[in-house]
């Protein structure tokens, strides 16, 4: 990872506030042909999986996979619109939403719910539960009982994290509310499992029963592992930032505990450029084909932790939140302390 450059003192920075209004505005172009090349593609995708499943399995589980990389970039879709940023219409987000919420088996106004509270709890020890990838410190680690330690290794394990997880928090975690749910987005949630049910049947109609379960299976789990992953690393990585209380900050949070992920072009464009993770949490209200701008249009931007494929596969080793070194670090760190 390349160390990130000392954050000038607030003082001292820009106003970024300023900066990234100018690239707050959704375009409408851009937005429906992204659109158009993504959820386009992916029902395309589909037809196709229909014309080989009966004489290839090797063809349609490659198309399968495709299938995959553009749910990833649909989810980034559905992302903005939970946030407001792709439409200028409220009715538009909402609509699009829905759809793309669908197509990745995800309630949107209970998504929407819990993704705004992890942007404003983001980095903060006291706030930690919701939204967020669960992270003890240390000290809590230790205290806690043999039960906890367990269920806390198995939860950080990385296949349970990225290869069972998805499956478990998309068919079957989504489906439920909440405990702190409102009204609203409890009935959010059993729309969404009515309009999945629904869909589930017309699928298995056209396929067959087992050709949709196992082609959504891999779907689901590709895309999920690759989701899943994205958010784990953008906030996941030795130097990152948590503070208690007070000592929280908004912009240290957003410029020293968000990353910018610099993946190949190809893999920036399936994801949404969601590697500029930085912006985004700066700014929530970017849409995703802005975010590289905004990063390259002033070198305050650019001043935060840096992570390379390579680099990020580090971030597998770190599980726990040491408040001492201000890191986060390995299991290791207990054996030495002993």
């Amino acid at each position: 990872m390349t160390p990130p450059q000392p954050i000038p003192a607030q003082d001292a920075a820009p106003n970024w506030r300023q900066i990234v209004k100018k690239y707050q505005a959704p375009c409408l172009k851009k937005s429906l042909w992204q659109i158009a090349n993504s959820m386009g593609s992916y029902v395309a995708l589909w037809v196709a999986m229909y014309f080989t499943v009966s004489f290839s399995w090797p063809i349609t589980l490659g198309l399968a996979i495709l299938a995959a990389l553009f749910l990833v970039r649909i989810f980034i879709i559905f992302h903005d619109c939970g946030h407001s940023s792709y439409f200028k219409s409220k009715n538009a987000n909402n609509a699009v939403g829905f759809i793309a919420g669908l197509m990745t088996l995800t309630p949107y106004r209970h998504w929407r719910w819990q993704h705004a509270v992890h942007h404003g709890t983001s980095g903060n020890l006291d706030e930690r539960g919701i939204g967020d990838v669960w992270t003890m410190t240390v000290k809590e680690y230790k205290a806690a009982p043999t039960g906890l330690k367990l269920q806390y290794r198995l939860t950080r394990n990385p296949f349970i994290l990225f290869f069972l997880g998805p499956l478990g928090l998309f068919l079957v975690y989504q489906r439920f509310t909440y405990k702190h749910a409102n009204r609203r987005d409890r009935i959010d949630v059993y729309k969404m499992n009515v309009c999945i049910a629904i869909y589930a049947v017309a699928m298995s109609l056209i396929f067959g029963f087992w050709n949709f379960l196992w082609l959504q299976l891999v779907i689901t789990s590709v895309s999920g592992g690759a989701g899943i992953w994205l958010f784990y690393v953008q906030h996941q990585f030795e130097d990152t930032y948590w503070r208690a209380g007070d000592e929280w900050d908004y912009t240290d949070s957003a410029m020293q505990g968000s990353s910018f992920y610099r993946l190949p072009a190809i893999l920036n464009w399936f994801s949404g450029s969601i590697g500029y993770h930085h912006i985004h949490h700066l700014s929530s209200r970017i849409p995703n084909y802005n975010l590289k701008a905004c990063h390259e249009a002033e070198p305050f931007f650019q001043q935060v932790p840096e992570l390379t494929l390579r680099s990020s596969l580090k971030s597998l080793k770190l599980r726990l939140w040491d408040e001492d070194a201000g890191k986060l670090v390995g299991y290791g760190v207990l054996r030495e302390s002993k």
